[in-house]
């Protein structure tokens, strides 16, 4: 059993700190279409960045170390009871050492577990096979991209594409509107998993499936070899682009696969995953517990699908921005953020303070703990280790995406005087009217960029409510050199608005027919 349970805390560990190759070889593709000098390219270099630091501390890519989801193969005999056992071990204590952040809650009572064990969780799938082996595969994918996963049921009305009936092409639209109804919020660039057919939940299931497929591999049915070569090329024109900002490389990669389905249910299910593609897997020897092999360690093969290139590049609110560089001090007065404008760089020092969901709910009805005046609210739910000597250590420490705090956001500025927010993917039309009305402004963090940004915090200088658990609790947090783009000014302007205007026009254009 012990051998078994540190088998798979090596599983777990290999996934939440160490990209597989063919994952950073599509990343790498991107970073090297971008033009110099653009917010995509600054982006991506902050992206290939983390990735190496991630791997170099061991610690997460991403401080959402998301759900853990367990796909298993086992021989005929094996116990499937005690290998459960072995893997909720093994994610105890990687909870523990901060490989994984404490992610399971009650969904009644909002209580955190602290170790991520709880009902349903971790997810763990069994299936026999006749292999003398037990494969293990093993996805950490975050709420961010979690949230950006869809499903439509054809025929249906699509916004900049009509009409979508129950054939091939229909599905063609379904999976273009999935990427542009993600936008930058799903941390683009990203990757799709997409299932066609079955029922509500197997359809899903497809689609995650898709997603332990090899970024460099064919599809061994022609029409869907065709579609997700199709797709990979047209979703790179809409020029969302990393982070949402705009740029050459919206999508990394599409799988598709598909089943049966009964004659009133047509579904086309996509599992959107963000550029932090987190999957492993092993094969273990069924008497000893120990690895013999890992499925995701080989480098990619060579290309055996040429991508047409647009004949002239994409032209989107990214190719004009110009930007400065600005460092700030918090408390932040008012016309510092009035001086602001959407493409400007800004670098922070001093006291910045995390707040997700529970903190926003709160505020709207309480005082805050601390003065919130010309103050920053971050959006992060970081990973954290209590020091022997007492005191914290970040272990990870990026972005959530913002627009869950939109009911809230607003009211939140008014009423503290904050001046800046730190999140990602950007907010909507109220929290942009209140950043202009109260003079504040949305500072978007490249998502998924958590090593980044924790070698960015030079202390930590307390914490309040950790009630509501580590993601949730209030930390208050010393930066230095912490870099990140206002996407949303003072002035009414918003990167994200222009973007997903503009991509809806790009969208359009392939509103016709292509696959008969």
């Amino acid at each position: 059993m012990r051998e078994l349970k540190e088998s798979l805390l090596q599983l777990i560990t290999e996934t939440s700190t160490n990209l597989p190759p063919d994952v950073r070889h599509a990343i790498r593709k991107a970073k090297e279409k971008e033009d110099a000098g653009t917010r995509a390219a600054l982006a991506l270099t902050t992206i290939t960045d983390n990735i190496q630091m991630a791997e170099d501390h061991v610690s997460p890519i991403c401080q959402d170390t998301g759900m853990p989801t367990f796909y298993i193969r086992v021989p005929v005999g094996v116990n499937q009871m005690e290998l459960t056992r072995a893997i909720r071990e093994a994610i105890v204590e990687a909870t523990k050492t901060g490989k994984l952040r404490p992610n399971s809650v009650d969904s009644l009572t909002g209580e955190n577990s602290g170790d991520n064990l709880g009902e349903g969780v971790p997810v763990i799938h069994y299936e026999q096979w006749e292999k003398d082996e037990i494969e293990v595969r093993l996805i950490l994918k975050g709420g961010g991209c979690e949230n950006k996963n869809i499903q439509y049921s054809l025929p249906c009305e699509l916004e900049g594409l009509g009409r979508a009936g129950r054939d091939l092409d229909g599905i063609r639209k379904c999976i273009l509107h999935s990427i542009h109804q993600a936008q930058g919020q799903g941390c683009s660039a990203g990757f799709i998993g997409v299932g066609i057919g079955g029922d509500r939940t197997t359809g899903y299931e497809l689609a995650k499936k898709q997603l332990f497929r090899k970024t460099d591999d064919i599809n061994p049915h022609p029409d869907l070899a065709r579609l997700e070569a199709y797709i990979l090329d047209k979703a790179n024109q809409l020029s969302i682009g990393t982070m949402g900002f705009g740029g050459n490389t919206t999508l990394l990669g599409c799988k598709i696969g598909s089943m049966h389905r009964i004659p009133a249910s047509f579904y086309v299910s996509v599992a959107y995953n963000c550029w932090a593609f987190r999957r492993q897997g092993v094969t273990l020897d069924p008497t000893t517990g120990k690895i013999t092999g890992w499925l995701y360690k080989d480098e990619p093969k060579a290309e055996t699908v040429t991508v047409t290139e647009p004949a002239e590049p994409p032209t989107s609110p990214e190719t004009a921005a110009s930007s400065r560089e600005v460092r700030l001090t918090p408390p932040i007065s008012e016309a510092d953020i009035r001086s602001l404008r959407v493409g400007d760089v800004v670098i922070l020092d001093g006291i910045i303070h995390t707040g997700r969901d529970a903190l926003h709910k709160y505020l709207i009805d309480h005082d805050a703990p601390v003065d919130l005046t010309g103050g920053v609210i971050y959006h992060c739910g970081p990973v954290m280790l209590k020091k022997p000597e007492g005191g914290w250590e970040v272990k990870a420490a990026g972005p959530t995406t913002s627009i869950r705090e939109e009911p809230y956001q607003a009211d939140i500025i008014k009423k503290f005087g904050i001046r800046a927010v730190i999140g990602k993917g950007g907010m909507g039309a109220r929290t942009l009217e209140g950043l202009k009305e109260h003079g504040a402004v949305y500072l978007n963090a490249i998502g998924g960029a958590a090593q980044y940004y924790a070698d960015c915090i030079t202390d930590v200088e307390g914490v309040h409510f950790m009630n509501f658990g580590v993601p949730e609790a209030m930390w208050h947090l010393r930066v230095k050199n912490f870099a990140a783009i206002v996407t949303m000014d003072a002035h009414g302007n918003s990167l994200h608005k222009d973007i997903e205007l503009d991509s809806l026009e790009k969208l359009a254009q392939f509103k016709e027919p292509v696959f008969s």
